[in-house]
């Protein structure tokens, strides 16, 4: 999926719409709104009213750094292509993205919910990496980071390699702990 189908898609989700709700506002085939969601290409004048169609505007902002939807589906990708690792390195990536903008713009990298990755645990760490970053400059959560299906019943890891041993509490950043995701904080950090 490009970057554009997935803030398409992110953007009807998050107001819970489906693809036929969204072509009944529109008035169109509910396949067209399939077919955009999976374009590589696409008219602004068709993503503007698909985005409108949800609710939802495009703004550009400073920066040429990935948004969370984008890599959120960058990671279920990986994860569908059975690749913990790469699906790893992109949230790694995704850290270090959101760790180096300042205020406003890392605030609205962070916006748009992900798509659920098809694993909780990954759900949960993506919910809970953006409260660790966001919370670093003190800037507000969305909804979507705080709600229940990000977090876990039972702390786990994200199962990237069955060798690694598991984080004692003080390894793990407080976010994550909170959403019962098992990682070392120094994954987090930047090399």
């Amino acid at each position: 999926m490009s970057r554009i189908g997935s803030l398409l898609r992110a953007a009807r989700r998050s107001r819970n719409l489906t693809q036929r709700e969204v072509a009944g506002r529109l008035r169109i085939d509910q396949g067209r709104v399939s077919k955009a969601e999976a374009a590589r290409e696409l008219e602004y004048s068709t993503i503007e009213r698909l985005l409108a169609a949800s609710g939802h505007r495009l703004y550009s902002a400073p920066t040429r750094r990935d948004d969370v939807a984008s890599a959120g589906a960058a990671v279920r990708s990986h994860l569908r292509n059975g690749d913990r690792q790469r699906a790893l390195r992109t949230f790694i990536q995704l850290s270090d993205d959101l760790a180096a903008e300042r205020g406003l713009v890392r605030g609205v990298l962070c916006l748009a919910e992900p798509e659920p990755t098809g694993d909780p645990a990954w759900d949960a760490a993506l919910a809970a990496l953006v409260a660790l970053r966001l919370n670093e400059e003190r800037l507000p959560r969305p909804e979507w980071v705080d709600a229940e299906d990000r977090r876990l019943s039972s702390p786990r890891t994200l199962a990237v390699d069955a060798a690694d041993p598991l984080p004692a509490r003080a390894d793990v950043p407080a976010e994550f702990f909170d959403r019962g995701v098992l990682i070392w904080a120094d994954t987090l950090a930047s090399v």
